[in-house]
């Protein structure tokens, strides 16, 4: 894309959050979302705050809309992709850091933007090592709890929608229900999968670096 090509510099921000981190089914979702200054209240009236308060079912609704009216960027890493990527990194905060810089450094293509808030995860070097040429320009906001800035919940609520779209179809190729999370019902789901499907096939479905995967290949 040429320069001229971008959307002028505004004073609005871009959040990025993430969804599946703390799944053993399904991806890694990362989204970043560009909040144009001025749209704070419009997006608090449609309901957007941090995922985790909102239903499943609304998360898909408030996505759906937040889709068709604001600049946004999804990176999903399937299990498999996300396998490897761990083996990589041998470590979580790494590869989400590699995930946030991606879903900015996609924005920054369309946008002129100058600030990004995300939570904080890890050591905040991460993500500013994993960004590229463009994202070097940005001042980088870092913060806990950081689902209470507007941009950031937005991108919590891509973010979830997408995770629990791909679970979905996950568990519909499968032939089987994928439960959200890491509990006892998950982990009786990766039990009844290995037998269904074989141990070798668990990395296709799972992040195969939880305690869960030793539960279900030592039954």
């Amino acid at each position: 894309m040429n320069q001229q090509d971008l959307i002028p510099a505004e004073s609005g921000h871009i959040g990025t959050d993430e969804s599946g981190k703390g799944d053993y089914f399904g991806p890694l979702v990362i989204a970043g979302f560009y909040c144009p200054e001025g749209q704070e209240n419009v997006l608090r009236e449609l309901g957007v705050r941090d995922s985790k308060t909102i239903s499943d079912n609304r998360c898909r609704d408030i996505a759906e809309t937040l889709q068709r009216g604001y600049l946004h960027a999804v990176v999903a890493i399937g299990p498999e992709r996300y396998n490897e990527l761990y083996e990589k990194f041998r470590n979580l905060n790494k590869l989400l850091a590699w995930g946030h810089a991606r879903v900015i450094e996609n924005i920054l293509e369309r946008v002129d933007c100058r600030q990004v808030v995300t939570d904080q995860f890890g050591d905040e070097r991460f993500v500013r090592n994993a960004l590229l040429t463009r994202g070097k320009t940005i001042t980088l906001i870092q913060r806990t709890k950081a689902e209470s800035d507007p941009a950031v919940a937005a991108a919590s609520i891509l973010a979830r929608a997408e995770f629990l779209k791909r679970l979905y179809f996950e568990g519909r190729e499968w032939g089987m229900d994928l439960p959200k999370g890491a509990s006892a019902a998950v982990d009786a789901a990766a039990v009844e999968f290995v037998r269904l499907h074989g141990r070798e096939s668990l990395a296709k479905v799972a992040k195969i670096h939880f305690k869960t995967t030793t539960k279900a290949l030592g039954s």
